[in-house]
């Protein structure tokens, strides 16, 4: 006799749906035939070979033991001249930076950490998939914010300010935006301060993961480097897009002592540390890789121009992205959901992209495309979504 387990599973993780963009990259997998996937934010660049070697010699080295909980002071310490130099912060190695594995255990971890069961936390949508959830796991209450293509998909200092409340614990930030491709200028941001300087209790959490990847005229600004901002806000960020090393999983954390203490403690209890190997990479990378990251920039830079031409001549109204990788066009006007676009895309032109709405409800009617693909790839499936949404356009 089988048991069931529907009543043992935490309500929590029942209530919270797989993600959208593994079922499109599984059903992509298990078709026959060539299908295009640009459906994962996926580099498809190899880890540059100076930060390869190191990880070798590391390894050569006989350094395969548990590292520090907190990470390698050797790692805190270059990660803490890369953020002076490149983003002109400055954070105490020894005490306000922790490695994680991968920036997504440091968003866990920071849930963990600053929520109590109720707590409230902005989310502002279309989102990485993995905000709402840990603040759910944490028992913690998603207050959402649509943002809508009109805007550029940016934080309106209106909106903040109504989703404010006695409850409010933390504000999470994540611009560059993975799935829109939007990013906040330093005057958008300076209105956002304003706000936040309003509410002394309010932390912000600022995923800037993609803030290498930014384009055009305005450079990547943290919010952190607001004066009123810098120990109220804990930075996630990794190597994982700019850095193509998702498979070595490593992030960090950076922010006040105390914040960033309570999420070792977490950390040392439920994963201890993070990759020794990697961490020893992490410091070539740290010291010695604007050369390859720039490289990487400028050619999403090329795939971006591509996508975005070709989705308007596709027909596709689509906010020109001017940050991460990934275009996040419309796809209101084919009178279909987001996600009978992608399943139709994939079976008749066989190219894997991934619905808007699994960035959050206000995503429904755009599909999310990434150009962490080949030039060959992106050029063929712009090709076969131009004459998908003709042959759509003509039933």
């Amino acid at each position: 006799m089988s048991l069931s387990f529907d009543k043992k599973i935490s309500e929590v993780v029942q209530s919270i749906p797989p993600s959208a963009i593994r079922r499109f990259f599984d059903l992509a997998n298990e078709m026959r035939g060539e299908v295009i996937s640009l459906s994962i934010g996926e580099p498809d660049f190899v880890t540059p070979w100076r930060v390869r070697e190191a990880g070798i010699y590391s390894l050569d080295q006989g350094n395969t033991h548990y590292s520090p909980n907190q990470g390698y002071i050797e790692t805190r310490s270059a990660i803490a001249q890369y953020m002076k130099r490149r983003f002109h912060l400055t954070y105490d190695p020894v005490s306000e930076i922790l490695v994680s594995v991968g920036g997504s255990e440091a968003l866990d971890l920071a849930a963990r950490a600053l929520i109590n069961p109720g707590d409230e936390v902005i989310i502002v949508e279309p989102c990485f998939v993995s905000y709402k959830a840990t603040v759910l796991m944490a028992h913690g209450v998603p207050v959402i914010i649509e943002t809508k293509q009109e805007d550029e998909f940016k934080l309106r200092p209106e909106d903040l300010e109504k989703a404010i409340s006695k409850k409010t614990k933390y504000l999470i930030l994540g611009y560059p935006c993975n799935p829109t491709g939007a990013t906040m200028t330093r005057s958008d941001l300076e209105r956002i301060v304003r706000v936040i300087e309003r509410h002394p209790d309010l932390i912000v959490l600022s995923d800037e993961l993609y803030a290498e990847l930014t384009y055009g005229d305005d450079p990547f600004v943290s919010i952190a480097t607001f004066p009123s901002m810098r120990d109220r806000t804990i930075i996630v960020n990794g190597f994982s897009k700019s850095f193509a090393m998702t498979g070595w999983r490593i992030g960090y954390a950076t922010g006040p002592s105390q914040l960033i203490q309570a999420m070792n403690k977490v950390h040392q209890y439920c994963i201890m540390s993070s990759p020794t190997t990697a961490q020893y990479a992490v410091i070539e990378a740290s010291l010695h890789g604007d050369k390859e990251v720039k490289e990487m920039r400028d050619e999403y830079n090329r795939r971006r121009r591509v996508i975005f031409d070709g989705l308007n001549k596709a027909g596709l109204t689509c906010f020109e992205p001017s940050g991460a990788f990934y275009a996040f066009p419309s796809v209101h006007e084919c009178d279909m959901t987001s996600e009978e676009f992608c399943e139709r895309l994939l079976k008749e032109k066989k190219v894997a992209i991934v619905p808007g709405n699994a960035f959050g409800a206000c995503g429904e009617g755009y599909v999310r495309i990434s150009y962490a693909s080949s030039m060959e790839n992106i050029r063929e499936a712009m090709k076969r979504i131009k004459d998908f949404v003709a042959d759509v356009r003509s039933e």
